[in-house]
């Protein structure tokens, strides 16, 4: 969700780094309780979820199909219509009650999230009052008696909790069986609506990013049954996967921009929009298909006399479905590998959106070669009020973002199409499975687009170490709203991509391995439902290693990593051959592996990898070995390249006393 720019600037603005005062861990005994290497406690496997972390032969999800009528009024700014829900059961059990999201119900008068946030805050409303006018909610089944082919409506009671709403059926709704809802709904747009949607008025115009826009069904999983967290802000989403039709009616002269593919361009586009867009399909180049002196113009919407148009989009397989419209949109496109790659922004948005699609095509070619090829028609990345937000196939970005930071937002934010558009966790509880894992891969992004030397992005050792040893560091497994926004990004999204950084780069021997598990969790539970158990297992599945004592202390925890050199000597044994002894010790409640560089009075030197077992038998590692050309040892350093976040860096380091 957050900007790179924005997480970046929050890790460097926390205090400096104070000294390293945790009290160094007990010294075990063999892997007992007290170990870090005790097996990590998680969920016991089933037929669901296999002990190999993948979905197992039981697994089971709901399912959820939308059609959506909707009426965008520009003088009233307000979206209305009505919505037909087909939810299908696929679970063991037998439903009496559906509950879905409602969550436009944050901006009414005392709700919870207005508690949360302060008036002038990111995820408030900043003094906007609204919600939800929910009505007709209904049952549709069959036909009616003596009515041949009418559907029976049945009246449903609805009851509202905050940003939640239980409809109680009819009839109980047997495992295997689809009910059909319909109910109508309308509400009032905010011009800031919590930094995920919203309006604002620019020269060509007001530009509308509507997101959480139509009443949404909770996910009922076997983990907890119904996930009915209330929407306060901070944490975002946990959706069900299905088809989305729906209908857009908005003033002639706008144009609408949509998640899914465009139904009805004949009665919405104009000739030479459809002609550039065939043209930008397959374009390895960006094509204007509303030219920046075009937008706004008469020309670019279809003749006729109706005030109106209504555009008709349709989604498969997805969570969500969000959209924007303007009547001053440039419209930017190209293609790669089938996938139409989109930008829309208002003329007044930084020069530098002219690079959007360039970004665009980057980023979905990049992560689509790199971990799981991109299974959407389009990505779209729209400029407005809404600094970074992400819902499946279109993202929105701030207008007045530039350079490598409207390259960062873009890449982060169309990063999320893998997680968890693609990979479909619960962000309201955990969200690092889906910040963090994809500011991991966004390191990557602009790794590979700006061709640098340096990490781009969160994965700098020493910076997360000064950090973590400032004392404010979070387990990353706290949900979203219970971290203080002055945190959010260190530990959702900062800390599990330094993470999964550290085990990629330094844990593990190669990079390889770590790719082929990364991918095949990926794989795995491509439009499912995955937990932090099934992440882990499926990653230790993949690796051939048990990590219980890297997933605790990072994930679970607040360990930190402190290695030591903590004396040396050179002696011959009574053989006469010269030994080098270094006393090794981890202070820290995060053992790790370790790279000592052995340096000699010779000047010759050596680089040894100590596995991470070293330390199963306690906290201090006596290491040995014969001294290289019988010579000294002069100085001896742990981790001399700053791989690790290591948080107490003088202690890295002995030297031969003069």
């Amino acid at each position: 969700m957050l900007p790179l720019s924005l997480l970046l600037a929050a890790v460097l603005q926390q205090p400096a780094p104070a000294p390293q005062t945790a009290a160094p861990r007990p010294v075990p005994v063999g892997i007992g309780d007290t170990s870090p290497f005790r097996r990590l406690a998680l969920p016991a496997p089933n037929e669901l979820r296999t002990g190999a972390g993948t979905p197992g032969p039981r697994y089971w999800q709901q399912r959820v199909d939308y059609t959506i009528r909707a009426l965008l009024d520009t003088a009233a700014h307000t979206v209305s219509g009505g919505e037909t829900i087909r939810y299908t059961n696929n679970s063991p059990d037998t439903l009496r009650y559906l509950w879905l999201q409602v969550d436009q119900n944050i901006y009414r008068e005392g709700s919870r999230g207005s508690f949360m946030n302060p008036a002038d805050a990111r995820w408030s409303a900043q003094g906007f009052k609204g919600g939800y006018t929910i009505s007709d909610l209904r049952s549709v089944r069959g036909a009616s008696p003596g009515r041949a082919g009418a559907p029976a409506r049945t009246p449903l009671t609805a009851t509202e909790n905050g940003t939640m709403l239980r409809a109680d059926l009819d009839r109980p709704l047997p495992p295997g069986a689809t009910v059909t809802l319909e109910l109508s709904f309308s509400f009032q747009i905010p011009e800031h609506g919590s930094d995920r949607m919203g309006r604002e008025h620019f020269a060509g115009g007001w530009l509308y990013e509507i997101a959480q826009w139509y009443p949404r069904l909770a996910v009922y999983d076997d983990v907890r049954g119904w996930n009915t967290e209330q929407y306060l802000g901070q944490g975002e989403f946990y959706l069900e996967y299905g088809d989305i039709d729906f209908t857009l009616t908005v003033p002639r002269n706008f144009i609408v921009a949509a998640s899914g593919t465009l139904m009805n361009p004949l009665e919405v586009l104009t000739a030479t929009q459809r002609q550039r867009l065939a043209r930008a399909r397959t374009a390895d180049s960006t094509v204007a298909v509303v030219a920046r002196e075009e937008a706004g113009r008469p020309s670019t919407r279809p003749a006729g006399t109706t005030p109106t148009l209504t555009w008709h989009f349709t989604a498969k397989n997805v969570r969500d479905v969000a959209w924007a419209a303007s009547p001053a949109f440039v419209w930017d496109a190209s293609g790669w590998d089938g996938v139409l790659m989109q930008s829309y922004y208002p003329p007044d948005a930084n020069p530098d959106w002219a690079n959007s699609t360039v970004y665009v095509r980057h980023t979905i070619k990049h992560y689509s070669e790199k971990w799981f090829h991109y299974p959407y028609p389009t990505a779209i990345n729209i400029a407005g009020p809404v600094g970074g937000m992400e819902y499946p196939m279109i993202v929105f970005c701030g207008a007045r973002a530039g350079g490598r930071g409207l390259f960062g937002v873009t890449t982060h934010e169309l990063g999320h199409q893998w997680f968890p558009m693609t990979v479909g966790s619960n962000e309201r509880l955990y969200a690092w499975m889906d910040e963090g894992f994809n500011t991991f891969i966004n390191t990557y992004s602009g790794l590979a687009f700006y061709h640098d030397t340096v990490n781009v992005g969160r994965a700098n050792a020493d910076q997360w170490a000064g950090f973590a040893a400032s004392g404010h560091d979070l387990p990353p497994m706290l949900p979203a709203d219970r971290v203080p926004l002055n945190l959010l990004g260190n530990e959702e999204y900062g800390k599990p991509a330094v993470g999964l950084y550290l085990l990629r780069h330094f844990i593990l021997p190669d990079t390889a391995r770590f790719d082929a598990a990364f991918r095949e969790y990926i794989r795995r539970w491509a439009f499912k439902h995955p937990t932090p158990a099934d992440f882990f297992r499926s990653m230790e599945d993949g690796l051939g290693e048990d990590l219980s004592w890297f997933w605790r202390g990072w994930f679970y925890r607040s360990d930190v990593i402190d290695l030591a050199v903590d004396s040396a000597t050179t002696q011959a044994d009574s053989s006469g051959t010269k030994i080098a002894r270094v006393w090794l010790s981890s202070p820290g409640q995060l053992p790790m592996p370790l790279d000592l560089t052995l340096t000699y009075a010779n000047g010759s030197s050596e680089t040894v990898r100590l596995p991470v077992e070293v330390w199963y038998l306690g906290n201090h590692y006596l290491y040995e070995q014969a001294a290289q050309g019988g010579s000294d040892l002069v100085k001896v350093e742990v981790d001399a390249r700053h791989a690790m976040p290591d948080v107490r860096r003088a202690n890295n380091v002995w030297t031969k006393p003069q």
